[in-house]
């Protein structure tokens, strides 16, 4: 036993000593690289005496420093958990304290307690629209508050990970066949050559950032009913270096590999929505490979648990590994993208229906959904729910949104992913320079036109709360004298519930492929 260890040792024990807390009861909870205490309403957080390939906290002035940078990076994400760092010290009769006056012998992170049981990993079944929504605002938030980073490691970084994917695979033929292993191995190493110059103009645009690094459920946490993100990596820059939507990717996967892919393609469309930058639908190229990478690291990681683990448990690790290796295969071939609209006149449906396919449209997590509703509220810098005054719905206006959904559907499906766009489209024009957009990217537009009675419409619009359309009951009136012109887009009979009208579309898409 090393001095360092015995020293900790004598922390760990007057920490779990209910005493030390007012006679609170404490809980331990121990993982490789610290040891946690909770009691009450307070956590001490100390780093174990370790040293790994990626981390080192072998000594007390590491073991501080790194709980300082634990501290300074998690306070932005979650300042209602962080407190701050807490020395536990030894007194003159040789006693131990928290922030005593005698001489620090350890360091301590000190959080505010929250429910351990709500974090996402537990609560993932209670995942619904609004928290998913939540989710995707939430991660938005915390990237307006990264900062950029020399992109150049974090870049060569990503190549070697793959490189060693491939030797952690070869440790375990029984859980990675080699063939399937060589060809992810392949397949990955071919998309990076083919989004390394995208990757480093998102350096150059200040995309590649110190992020969260380790953004799963399990480090998410619902407090007052309201996601928080904490945990964020401190023990390495390069670790916690990447792209946004690389950060987002781990998210999105630990969803997805859960089976929740409405919730996956929703924390996907709500951040994109939410950052408003159309260079992250350009970089959305890059997305199969960052899920894949994701993938393949948690196989990789929940493979190394093995080596500790009791006989009983090995073979349930080993099929959470194949599992993860699966989905990284999955991943990294995605399937062709598609180029659909969704149009109608006010209250038949579109955003529902869109909001229902876009999850089931490969590649995963599905289609981006690009609203007019939305963009114009985009255009003019308000909320999505704030209401325009009758100037912003102007010929010219609706011009300069249509053509900016045009714009963005055509990136979003020249970087590999399918697009959905919700919008009345009641001009043959609308329609055909949206058909345009599509052929100018090599994509044909599968246009689908819903229709509804007047009372089914008004209906709808009367129990509309807290949504992006401006559209009332007088706007929906009005549309009846719309003359839609020759339609080349499907009708869809929308009047009756919405799955109906889901079933219908979905069979329209199946007969197009």
């Amino acid at each position: 036993m090393t001095a360092a260890t015995a020293s900790q040792d004598e922390v760990f024990a007057f920490l779990a000593d209910p005493a030390t807390h007012g006679g609170q009861n404490v809980q331990r909870i121990d993982t490789h690289a610290a040891s946690v205490f909770l009691a009450g309403e307070r956590v001490f957080k100390i780093k174990r005496a370790v040293r790994f390939p990626f981390l080192d906290y072998s000594t007390l002035a590491k073991r501080k420093q790194a709980c300082e940078a634990e501290i300074a990076v998690n306070v932005p994400y979650a300042p209602q958990i962080y407190r701050g760092v807490a020395p536990i010290t030894r007194d003159r009769d040789g006693a131990l304290a928290i922030d005593g006056a005698g001489e620090p012998v350890e360091w301590a992170v000190e959080m505010r307690r929250f429910d351990e049981k709500r974090t996402l990993d537990r609560l993932a079944d209670q995942i619904d629209t609004a928290l998913a929504e939540a989710l995707g605002r939430a991660v938005a938030a915390a990237h307006g508050k990264t900062r950029p980073v020399d992109p150049q490691p974090w870049i060569a970084a990503l190549g070697a990970y793959i490189d060693e994917h491939a030797e952690a695979f070869r440790r375990y033929p029984d859980i990675f066949p080699a063939g399937e292993a060589a060809a992810l191995v392949e397949a990955s190493r071919s998309a990076y050559r083919r989004i390394l110059p995208l990757l480093r103009e998102r350096g150059r645009q200040g995309f590649i950032r110190r992020i969260h690094g380790d953004l799963h459920l399990g480090n998410i946490a619902l407090i007052d009913n309201a996601p928080v993100l904490f945990d964020a990596i401190e023990f390495s820059d390069l670790i916690a270096s990447g792209d946004v939507l690389y950060d987002l990717a781990f998210l999105l996967m630990d969803l997805l590999e859960r089976g929740l892919a409405p919730q996956a393609n929703t924390v996907l469309n709500r951040y994109l929505t939410r950052t408003r930058r159309t260079e992250d639908l350009d970089a959305l190229a890059a997305l199969p490979l960052f899920l894949s990478l994701r993938a393949a690291i948690r196989a990789k990681v929940t493979t190394a648990r093995m080596e500790r683990a009791a006989a009983q448990e090995r073979t349930a690790i080993g099929k959470s590994a194949h599992a993860y290796f699966d989905f990284a295969i999955q991943a990294i071939r995605p399937a062709a993208p598609q180029f659909i609209a969704v149009g109608g006149r006010s209250g038949t449906g579109k955003s529902k229906l869109a909001r229902d396919l876009a999850p089931l449209i490969a590649p995963m997590p599905g289609a981006v959904v690009l609203r007019s509703d939305v963009e114009r509220k985009t255009l003019f810098g308000v909320g999505e729910t704030d209401k325009l005054a009758a100037e912003a719905y102007t010929r010219q206006i609706d011009d300069r949104v249509y053509g900016s959904l045009a714009d963005k559907a055509g990136r979003v499906f020249k970087a590999g992913h399918s697009v959905i766009v919700d919008a009345v489209f009641a001009r043959a024009g609308e329609r055909a320079d949206l058909a345009d957009s599509a052929k100018s990217v090599g994509a044909s537009l599968c246009g689908l036109f819903l229709t509804a009675s007047l009372e089914t419409r008004l209906t709808r619009i009367g129990r509309r709360q807290h949504d992006a359309s401006d559209a009332d009951a007088a706007i929906a009136r009005a549309q009846e004298g719309y003359d839609i012109g020759a339609l080349d887009w499907t009708c869809i009979e929308a009047s009756e519930a919405p799955d109906a009208t889901l079933s219908r579309a979905k069979a329209i898409l199946a007969a197009v492929d």
